[in-house]
């Protein structure tokens, strides 16, 4: 298995394609530092109590700004990767789902390892104001598959799979936003609580799906 999937990124590498990834990965990474730049100057503008802040909570807010817009850049692009266009219908092409690549998809997966590499620097850098070690495994093992997907060009609609389910993450981040606020009594609070829950449960669907989808004689992966 493993020199299988080594001989794959092998034959999957060349100079051109190096170059591809990394310009996706460096484009993830200027995302996050204009988005964390952006949600503080916007932050100052539009809320009142962003001064009142600690250094920690700014940092943090502004951490949460580029988690939020990474989130939807990566969801909706999988949404329509996995749903919408042709990459992964089972009539369309003749190559077995598991080993369909095309230019959008290894650009969201360089884009995502951005985000996850400049998410982690700051995770360590502030070490464990931003989350312990659990954040560090998970941003680690989370680069660490993208990266494989990428490399070898293999099983990246399970990868994008995951990737949906970052659909949730904007409602998890509106309610720590509010929570700090002191909106936690609010009717925008409670709103959000229950768009997280629908959240969830439309992302269970939808994963339901792609796996009926992969399960189905026709278009299964093996």
């Amino acid at each position: 298995m493993v020199s299988l999937l080594l001989s794959s990124m092998a034959d999957n590498v060349s100079p051109s394609k190096q170059f591809y990834w990394l310009v996706s990965v460096f484009s993830g990474i200027i995302m996050c530092t204009i988005v964390y730049k952006l949600t503080g100057i916007i932050s100052v503008l539009c809320f009142k109590g962003y001064r009142k802040l600690s250094n920690e909570k700014k940092l943090e807010w502004n951490n949460r700004g580029f988690s939020t817009f990474h989130a939807f850049i990566a969801s909706t692009a999988s949404l329509y990767l996995l749903l919408l266009s042709d990459l992964f219908s089972e009539d369309y092409y003749d190559e077995l789902i598991i080993n369909r690549t095309s230019s959008l998809s290894k650009t969201v997966l360089g884009i995502s390892i951005g985000y996850f590499l400049s998410d982690l620097a700051m995770i360590l850098w502030l070490y464990p104001a931003l989350g312990g070690l659990e954040y560090v495994l998970h941003h680690g093992l989370s680069m660490f598959s993208i990266f494989l997907a990428l490399v070898s060009g293999k099983a990246q609609i399970y990868i994008l799979m995951v990737l949906f389910t970052e659909i949730t993450t904007p409602f998890v981040n509106l309610r720590w936003y509010l929570d700090v606020a002191g909106l936690k009594s609010s009717n925008i609070y409670i709103c959000n609580g229950v768009a997280l829950f629908l959240g969830w449960l439309v992302m269970s669907c939808c994963q339901d799906s792609f796996v009926h989808l992969l399960l189905c004689p026709h278009g299964y992966p093996f």
